[in-house]
């Protein structure tokens, strides 16, 4: 049906209407909640950290918005740093607590110690004090330290120190609210240890490392140990390859100094003992052996000339070799030290061994010679002398170089008298040669030969020394080891 000209067209229906706004009201809402949404991401109602919304977050610390900035929260620019706390007033106390990680070296040669500990300082600046709700502390790193005031302490007596750096500077600071502040750093530092060796192997050290303050004396800085003994805390695995730490301990005390005074100066000793075992293996059963080894020449034939002598060369390099190896890895000090004396000892027995031999193949030389002189000249006799055939033994001797000492005594009865008139006698059926010997000479002959028996018997000297040179360094041995352990 055509629509009359003129009229306006028809609204539409209620339902149609209806129908539209139940389309639009989800987008509506969507967008509301969206809206919102954003908006709670910062900012949160006030009544949602109620104790009794289970859905409620801890309240945060108005001093750890990213608001605040540190400098304008600690008043950084406020204040001159430069100065101590109370500055013209009394001095701050600054306790001091230790924990040692590790005791890395000791060194002989350089009579230093090498150590790593965190290092903690705890002081009261009233500058840094700043209000917060929850009385909560602040940590930094060791960026700010370079802006507010911190002590001074240094190493004495320090060879070389270093604040480890991996990955960053290992530095912490600690500010709490009411001003408080706690400084630490992870330090390594090697020190001097002044080292007695007179006892060395059988030897204990103690070492001391010393903290002090480098600027502040005792009027402006007072240096002391938080908790006392408690102070100083240790790791249970700390150890080390030749030394045993027996204890540490911490003391305190002034220091003075004549162009600027008195200074708080803190120690941290501790005690070492040295451990045995390896200088047994390595230096004492060595020379022990080399001693014993120097005897096996008594019960060598004395003619065997190459094999004693190398024998006794051999075992004196050696020794030779071990003194030198165990001074090489010692200060040179001005005493004798523990080992000195010990491998000395050795060395002398050693020594000694060789000289015996000396004397040895000496007096058997000299005793070769006299005997074959004797018998060269009792030949000569005997090719002048007659023949004494058909006479008794008991008035007569051949001068062959074979007699005995009883034979000879056996003539000491005969004057020259008795024999020319024996010999008269019997002139003419045989001619003899008798010895006249006095009595007297017989008896001074035979006082030298037992005066003398002992030297010129060269296996006598080998018999005594199998038995004085391992009874005298078994009594040294016992002395030793008496006196220094």
């Amino acid at each position: 049906m055509a629509r009359p000209a003129g009229r306006p067209p028809p609204l539409p229906p209620l339902p149609l209407l209806l129908l539209l706004l139940l389309l639009l009201c989800p987008l509506l809402t969507g967008e509301c909640r969206t809206h919102r949404s954003r908006h709670k991401r910062w900012s949160a109602p006030p009544d949602s950290h109620k104790p009794g919304n289970p859905l409620a977050k801890k309240a945060l610390d108005g001093t750890k918005t990213r608001k605040v900035k540190t400098s304008h929260l600690l008043r950084i620019d406020e204040h001159d740093f430069t100065m101590r706390p109370a500055f013209a007033g009394p001095a701050v106390p600054v306790g001091v607590d230790v924990q040692v990680e590790s005791l890395d070296s000791i060194s002989e040669v350089d009579m230093d110690f090498t150590m790593t500990l965190y290092l903690r300082h705890y002081w009261k600046d009233e500058r840094l004090a700043f209000p917060s709700a929850t009385n909560k502390s602040m940590t930094f790193d060791g960026r700010l330290v370079k802006k507010i005031w911190v002590p001074d302490v240094f190493f004495v007596h320090s060879k070389r120190s270093f604040i480890h750096d991996t990955t960053t500077d290992n530095i912490m600071l600690r500010v709490f609210p009411d001003g408080h502040v706690l400084y630490s750093l992870r330090v390594t530092v090697t020190a001097a240890c002044n080292m007695d060796f007179s006892r060395f192997p059988l030897d204990s050290q103690t070492c001391t490392l010393e903290l002090e303050s480098y600027a502040y004396t005792d009027e402006d800085l007072m240096l002391y140990w938080k908790s006392g003994d408690e102070s100083l805390s240790t790791d249970d695995r700390i150890s080390l390859s030749q030394f045993l730490i027996q204890k540490f301990h911490t003391t305190s005390r002034l220091a003075f100094y004549s162009s600027t005074g008195w200074y708080n100066r803190l120690y941290i000793n501790f005690t070492l003992r040295r451990h045995i075992f390896f200088f047994l293996l390595q230096t004492y059963f060595p020379a022990t052996l080399m001693v014993m080894l120097s005897w096996v020449s008594f019960w060598i034939d004395r003619r065997a000339v190459p094999a004693r002598v190398s024998l006794g060369i051999t075992t004196v390099l050696t020794m030779s070799t071990i003194i030198t190896g165990v001074n090489a890895s010692m200060p040179r000090v001005s005493y004798i030290k523990a080992v000195d004396i010990y491998l000395w000892v050795s060395f002398v027995f050693v020594f000694l061994s060789v000289l015996e031999y000396a004397a040895v193949n000496y007096l058997t030389t000299v005793r070769d010679g006299k005997e074959r002189k004797l018998r060269e000249k009792a030949a000569q006799q005997a090719q002048t002398l007659p023949c004494t055939c058909g006479m008794s033994h008991a008035k007569t001797m051949m001068l062959d170089g074979t007699y005995s000492e009883a034979d000879a005594n056996s003539l000491a009865g005969y004057t020259r008298a008795s024999m020319a008139a024996e010999d008269s006698s019997e002139k003419q059926d045989r001619m003899v040669v008798h010895l006249a010997l006095d009595s007297e000479s017989t008896e001074t002959k035979k006082k030298g030969v037992r005066g003398f028996r002992i030297i010129q018997n060269t296996h006598a000297i080998d018999t005594y020394s199998r038995m004085i040179f391992p009874g005298a360094y078994i009594l040294f041995n016992l002395i030793y080891w008496c006196v220094y352990c």
